[in-house]
């Protein structure tokens, strides 16, 4: 992107759009970045109505209508692709993604994921969290590659965990990481801070360590 060009952002979801909002807010009156479009696999998402109300273009794209994996991802390319996406925000998009998918949005694809990668990939996090005795939990943002949540990280928020947190209530904390730490990773990619190159994860034109920046609230 040239220094004038705005950063066009899609932003795809399945649930109440929690991360999207915070994104919408943080992104507001940004001259270089604009959410040009909110795509959902779920007709019933929350997230859609956010979009609706700050005039966001929204797509439904039920993954249950097609054959298979490839075939919906191939159907949703061709809606994101519309919009001429800068950059792919995953916010909660409860789909695991074929590798033609990730390759075709290659360094322009970020995704959060509520652990502190490479720990706890995959789902149940916040218990698996617990069970393992970790003393810290938290969040990561990430761009993602063709390996499930292994993309290289780009930021990270940590909590403590208590000896009182149950999975529900380290979850409701986890989230308001993620509030902050997403909107900034993407406002990065949108001013051209953040890049994925050769290197890894490139922030200010410096490599980021392999768990990326640690940000302190």
């Amino acid at each position: 992107m040239s220094d004038s060009k705005i950063c066009n952002i899609v932003v795809l979801i399945s649930g109440s759009g929690s991360n999207l909002q915070a994104i919408i807010d943080d992104l507001a009156g940004h001259p270089n970045a604009r959410i040009c479009a909110v795509v959902s696999n779920r007709a019933d998402a929350y997230g859609l109505v956010r979009a609706q109300k700050v005039g966001i273009a929204q797509h439904v794209l039920n993954h249950k209508d097609f054959a298979d994996r490839l075939a919906f991802d191939t159907a949703l390319m061709q809606v994101i692709d519309q919009h001429q996406p800068d950059l792919v925000v995953l916010a909660g998009f409860m789909r695991i993604l074929t590798p033609e998918f990730t390759r075709h949005y290659a360094q322009r694809l970020l995704n959060i994921h509520p652990s502190l990668l490479p720990k706890h990939k995959g789902l149940n996090t916040h218990q698996r969290a617990l069970e393992a005795g970790d003393s810290e939990h938290g969040c990561s943002v990430h761009f993602v590659t063709e390996e499930l949540d292994g993309g290289p990280v780009v930021i990270q928020a940590a909590l403590p965990i208590q000896a009182h947190d149950s999975a529900e209530q380290l979850a409701e904390k986890v989230h308001a990481l993620e509030h902050k730490i997403y909107p900034l990773a993407v406002r990065w990619f949108a001013e051209q801070r953040l890049q994925l190159n050769q290197q890894g994860a490139v922030l200010d034109g410096q490599p980021l360590a392999s768990s990326g920046f640690q940000f302190q609230s």
